[in-house]
């Protein structure tokens, strides 16, 4: 007994069932196939085809986000009365679905709606299909989210790299500049619209700006680290907000005292005690002059006591002593001029010395202070954009 006909498609009247929103022309239809008439009257029509809809996709959470996707069916030019569309199950059957690499089906649901529209009294049935798809992070991890975190690490490299190496502005520019390639590169894989903006695009903004901030402030450092030869002292109100209250927050123990508690008043203490040391000196050598020229005159008096012919020749090997003392005299006052040049000399190396190695203290702390603050924030931005934000995201459950 013959129980099923297969009878073509054309013989038979079919429903207008549609994709609502379609993103393929509506001309197109379905496969003309069989339909499968059995004896009782029912006919089973199942057309082979493939369905493209148009779907909102929020990228607010790229690359973790989820997107919900829906299909509606529902017959075009009948009503409830007419056509009605139901579904034969609240499950969807997907033995047969074949895995993406890129996405990851989380849900499938089904429902029957029913809608009322002003133009007509009669219900308008639809049976809507929900899918929600997960992105698959896996591959963006290793090709967006790791290379983005490296190269903000190496935003603070600028940091520990020593002022005198002359590389800290070329290594922050270089970082800048591969910050600048990789966003082309990520910005062709992300999707393109306006409506929201992707985390990891944020992200990137936020570490370039960071990069920027970087180069700008090595400026400032290196401005600091090389005013020293200007013989400009420092302040004694940035002494007190860098050498004193910053350094101890940062932890920083200057390798080098200067020689002078100020600089303004170099020529003050030291000078003026090395000045007092040399007349001294002085004082003392001409009193050793005036003792060696006094002892022959005594000698000549006890001479003249016992015969003139003994003081007539002392008196001019005293004229000769006289002419060689001096001569004494004058050779020591240049040398003592000579060394008075020398420690002046000296003194103001040191006191360049002191200014130039101070100047260095100031952008050392400021550099390791700077270090410390773009540490904690590059950790805030990529705890906070990259972990904390999408763990709270708002589930797709709130979302249907």
């Amino acid at each position: 007994m013959l129980k099923v006909f297969r009878i073509p498609c054309e013989y038979l009247w079919v429903p207008d069932i549609v994709l609502y929103n379609n993103a393929d022309d509506y001309t197109n239809g379905y496969f003309q196939s069989k339909a499968m008439v059995t004896f009782t009257g029912e006919v089973f029509w199942p057309p082979p085809t493939k369905f493209r809809s148009t779907c909102e996709i929020d990228v607010t959470y790229f690359p973790f986000d989820e997107q919900v996707c829906i299909m509606k069916f529902g017959p075009w030019s009948y009503d409830g009365f007419q056509v009605d569309i139901t579904n034969r199950s609240s499950n969807v059957d997907l033995s047969n679905y074949v895995e993406n690499g890129e996405w990851e089906l989380s849900a499938v649901m089904v429902k029957r709606n029913v809608k009322y529209y002003t133009c007509c009294p009669e219900p308008f049935p639809d049976v809507t299909f929900t899918i929600v798809i997960r992105r698959r992070i896996l591959y963006y991890m290793y090709n967006v989210i790791f290379p983005c975190m490296m190269m903000s690490w190496l935003t603070l490299l600028v940091f520990c790299l020593p002022p005198d190496s002359g590389e800290k502005i070329a290594l922050g520019i270089t970082v800048l500049l591969a910050f600048s390639v990789f966003v082309l590169a990520i910005a062709e894989k992300m999707p393109e619209t306006s409506n929201s903006v992707p985390l990891i695009g944020i992200y990137l903004t936020v570490v370039m700006g960071m990069t920027s901030v970087s180069v700008v402030m090595t400026v400032l450092v290196l401005n600091f680290h090389h005013r020293g030869p200007n013989r400009k002292p420092v302040p004694s109100w940035l002494r007190t907000a860098i050498l004193e209250q910053l350094a101890v927050l940062v932890c920083f123990k200057p390798s080098y005292q200067p020689r002078y508690t100020h600089h303004n008043d170099l020529c003050g203490f030291k000078t003026n005690s090395t000045k007092l040391t040399l007349e001294h000196f002085m004082d003392d050598c001409r009193i050793d002059d005036d003792m060696h020229e006094t002892q022959p005159n005594t000698a000549e008096y006890n001479a003249m006591t016992d015969s003139k012919q003994r003081n007539s020749n002392n008196t001019r090997n005293c004229g000769k002593n006289s002419s060689t003392y001096s001569q004494r005299n004058k050779v020591q006052e240049q040398i003592l001029k000579s060394l008075q040049i020398l420690i002046n000399r000296q003194e103001q190396e040191d006191q360049l010395i002191d200014v130039v190695n101070e100047w260095r203290q100031v952008a050392q702390v400021i550099d390791r202070f700077l270090f410390w603050i773009f540490l904690v924030a590059t950790l805030s931005f990529s705890i906070g954009l990259l972990v904390i934000m999408p763990l709270t995201k708002e589930p797709w459950e709130a979302k249907t």
